[in-house]
């Protein structure tokens, strides 16, 4: 494919605006404003290509693209299910954790209802930190993020009143998924929720077609897991879930107030 063309279809799926925004960025420079010292990709991560991209998402071409093929893997609208765990969150909490934000959709989302919160967002690529920012900015957001393992975040214990993760743990093998889990109960204040947005392990376990489309490493085997059984082996209590939109499953948690 010739550059003109490349050109042409980028603008096309990611518009004007980001794509001269994307060109005339010094990508090196931007995601050193993000890298957090010491932080290492653990070998799941960095030795898979997700969505076919090589290098996986550390790197400023998955950062551009996410936002698209996102929104191409989540009929029926991509807005209406992020929303769908925003009507979950109970009460006004203070101080709230996305974790895994990618490009920062549920992150700003979060912050648009809750003005009043705190409001975080980490990710192992700071590519994708890079892009969540421009996006921040872009609505006029103030957003704190941060980069850094979901499985070994630097907060202190008890620290958060709401966690959301959302299309994250398709992407990880479930032994990852626990350690996140179990983070997040540690994370959380006595009483306060997790919140879970990701495909149905049960709607995948026949989409196995869908699975190979979109170069996903690790879905087939999330799917042949139970997430709410690896909630309630985390410690957290009220698991529920249920079936939202096409091919997606909203699963809640809470940690008991006794801690």
């Amino acid at each position: 494919m010739n550059n003109w063309l490349l050109q042409q279809l980028l603008r096309l799926w990611i518009g004007s605006d980001r794509l001269a925004w994307f060109q005339q960025l010094d990508w090196e420079q931007a995601i050193a404003t993000w890298q957090t010292p010491g932080v290492a990709c653990p070998e799941y991560h960095w030795s898979q290509d997700f969505h076919g991209i090589a290098g996986g998402y550390h790197n400023a071409i998955a950062a551009i693209t996410y936002d698209p093929v996102t929104k191409l893997a989540s009929p029926p609208h991509e807005g209406w299910l992020r929303r769908q765990l925003l009507s979950q969150v109970q009460g006004q909490p203070q101080a709230i954790l996305d974790l895994g934000c990618g490009t920062g959709s549920t992150t700003l989302l979060l912050k648009q209802q809750f003005l009043q919160a705190t409001v975080t967002g980490l990710d192992l690529s700071p590519h994708m930190l890079v892009m969540a920012d421009y996006k921040a900015q872009q609505a006029g957001l103030a957003i704190a993020w941060q980069h850094g393992l979901a499985e070994q975040s630097p907060w202190a214990s008890e620290h958060f009143d709401v966690i959301t993760v959302s299309f994250l743990f398709h992407e990880m093998p479930p032994a990852a998924t626990q350690a996140v889990l179990q983070e997040s109960w540690r994370l959380l204040k006595p009483g306060g929720q997790i919140l879970i947005l990701d495909g149905s392990q049960r709607a995948l376990r026949h989409l196995g077609w869908a699975i190979d489309l979109f170069r996903e490493p690790y879905s087939r085997v999330y799917a042949a897991g139970c997430l709410t059984d690896w909630l309630t082996v985390a410690g957290f209590e009220a698991v529920q879930a249920r079936h939202v939109g096409l091919i997606h499953a909203l699963t809640v948690g809470r940690r008991s107030l006794s801690g």
